[in-house]
């Protein structure tokens, strides 16, 4: 490719709503532009790269047995229904009605569409297992789209469903593409990509992995032990931190006037924040009274909390739904609530800690000293004692007792052990050995591809732009020819340009005769691996300069054996 036929021009200036390195170097490199916001066009060099992850995707999936089908985007919405998630998901589901007034959807996600054309197609255990995959346009409206490719409303991703017979068939596979997900990011380039446990959300399921690209401008928070064996997001992490139970002083109960947050009222009665108890009141969908207690210098993690509820989403309680159970808002003290429908639960942190100071249900006064084993008591059979706790950096390890590490990653993949949420409320059966019907039992795995390319740059740029990786770098072999028009230096480009694409070689050419300077920005901000630079004072040498975009080499190369050399290059790039 010529550059001066390249769709898609250079930025000089930092655009104003990038932050992240992706988001600039995509911009400023011409990869992407932002059509509204977290929606974007490809433009070609972007278009490569993406093909390239997407043929590798592809390769290691029809490895593991995979079968590529292209399921609709658009679903109607009473697939939706049949799984129950229709009401369940929020307004990051775009709905909408046809010109029938038939309600629709644009899928974010597509285990209803697989799972309708699964029953089918497949009927009996001889059938089974199978693995679809596709690569499609998803849609989720976002509200908080960010750093470019990182967060959008509108993008491409990778998701397969896998159908057994038994929960062991599953796990066998899961194993299966487990390794494929590690091959996939490997071979992507990607420096540090870690496998961790992680929450299962909205898709539900026991068991489920995210793949996480470490970097620092990851939205997720991952907690690990320095040696790697414990790895997990910051929704499930634990830790095996201890709180020191120690004698029980005598409950008193003080003047805290105005006095409402935990940061207050410690200053104002002279106490560490570890020393206080947090109360938080929460409401279900289903008008449940959550009351969730914890340590005063801990956070609650909503995320453990819904999970112990079996709930989907919780809000955080009115004046009024308080004041209904005889709590005072702001002095709530879990000694003292009323009402059957409350439900308690207490952090570990709370309920073993001593002579904490917690709330009096009564405006302006706490208590001090408050201890569960004798302060709560007949609630204290009632109250459910759950770890609901965001875990911190430098709490012992649970599996090696080793202070944890706190890092930031992106998530480009993730896995889950679906089991027959979705099958049996669909009625995607199959028939056994024995004739009898039997729920088939899934698998789900996704990556997101832009989001994958996002994530190579965040790892591998400098301040000049991306340093893509080999394997899915748009073009291999960058050229720059100066002085285009002097001497034999348009003959020598274009006939190693053409030798060079005649080999197989991709390689893209600045053919626009522009200074050292623009063409060697320029080159940077694409970010080819490979290099080769033609000018006048070369060839009087009879040589062309060779230099990696990482800068790792750099060396005059005979004009005679360029082509011979980048060839072997190339050749041994793509074999690593």
């Amino acid at each position: 490719m010529k550059m001066s036929q390249l769709v898609g021009r250079r930025m000089k200036e930092t655009p104003r709503e990038a932050q992240t390195a992706s988001h600039i170097f995509s911009i400023r490199g011409g990869y992407v532009r932002p059509v509204s916001t977290g929606i974007f066009s490809l433009l070609p060099l972007g278009k490569r790269v993406i093909a390239k992850i997407e043929r590798i995707i592809r390769e290691e999936m029809d490895r593991i047995d995979g079968q590529e089908v292209l399921l609709p985007v658009v679903l109607p919405a009473e697939l939706w229904e049949e799984s129950g998630r229709y009401a369940t998901v929020g307004p990051e589901l775009l709905r909408f009605r046809d010109r029938n007034d038939k309600a629709m959807l644009l899928g974010m996600t597509h285990e209803e569409a697989v799972v309708h054309l699964v029953r089918t197609e497949i009927n009996s255990y001889k059938q089974l297992p199978v693995m679809l995959y596709q690569v499609q346009t998803k849609y989720r409206d976002e509200a908080r789209a960010r750093a470019g490719l990182i967060r959008v409303r509108e993008f491409t991703m990778k998701d397969g469903y896998s159908f057994h017979t038994s929960q062991e068939c599953l796990e066998r596979y899961y194993a299966r593409a487990h390794e494929a997900y590690e091959r996939i990011f490997r071979r992507l380039g990607m420096a540090e990509v870690l496998s961790i446990q992680s929450d299962t959300g909205m898709m539900g399921g026991k068991v489920a992995h995210e793949f996480m690209a470490l970097a620092e401008c990851g939205e997720d928070t991952i907690f690990m032990s320095p040696d790697g064996r414990y790895r997990a997001n910051r929704e499930v992490a634990t830790s095996a931190v201890t709180f020191d139970g120690g004698p029980a002083e005598v409950l008193d109960k003080v003047h805290t006037p105005g006095r409402k947050s935990i940061e207050e009222v410690a200053e104002f009665l002279g106490v560490s924040t570890a020393r206080t108890g947090k109360a938080v009141f929460y409401m279900t969908a289903d008008e449940q009274l959550v009351l969730a207690v914890i340590r005063g210098d801990f956070e609650i993690n909503e995320t453990k909390l819904k999970n112990y509820l079996k709930v989907s989403e919780l809000r955080f309680a009115g004046d009024e739904e308080i004041r209904a159970v005889g709590s005072v808002p702001g002095y709530a003290s879990p000694m003292e609530v009323t009402g059957e429908k409350v439900r308690i639960i207490f952090d570990p942190s709370a309920r073993e800690s001593a002579n904490l100071v917690v709330g009096a249900n009564e405006e302006d006064y706490h208590y001090r000293n408050f201890n569960f084993t004798r302060d709560m008591g007949d609630l204290a059979s009632k109250a459910e004692v759950v770890d609901v706790r965001n875990v911190k950096a430098g709490e012992p390890c649970p599996v090696t007792g080793e202070p944890l590490l706190e890092r930031r990653g992106i998530e480009v993949g993730n896995i889950f052990q679906l089991g027959t949420k979705y099958s049996a409320a669909m009625n995607c059966n199959f028939l056994d050995e024995n004739g009898r019907s039997q729920t088939m039992i899934m698998g789900c795995y996704g990556i997101g591809v832009g989001r994958a390319m996002a994530a190579v740059i965040e790892q591998s740029h400098d301040e000049y732009g991306p340093v893509w990786p080999f394997s899915i770098a748009p073009y291999q072999v960058h050229m720059c020819v100066l002085n285009i028009n002097k001497g034999e230096v348009g003959e020598v480009a274009d006939r190693l340009y053409g030798e060079l694409t005649a080999a197989g070689i991709e390689v893209l050419i600045d053919d626009r005769n522009e200074k050292a300077g623009f063409q060697f920005n320029d080159a940077d901000l694409i970010g080819v691996p490979l290099r080769l630079v033609i000018s006048p004072r070369n060839l009087e040498s009879g040589e062309v300069e060779f230099k990696t975009r990482d800068g790792s080499r750099k060396e005059m190369l005979p004009l005679a054996q360029v082509v011979t050399f980048i060839k072997e290059e190339v050749a041994a790039r793509c074999r690593a």
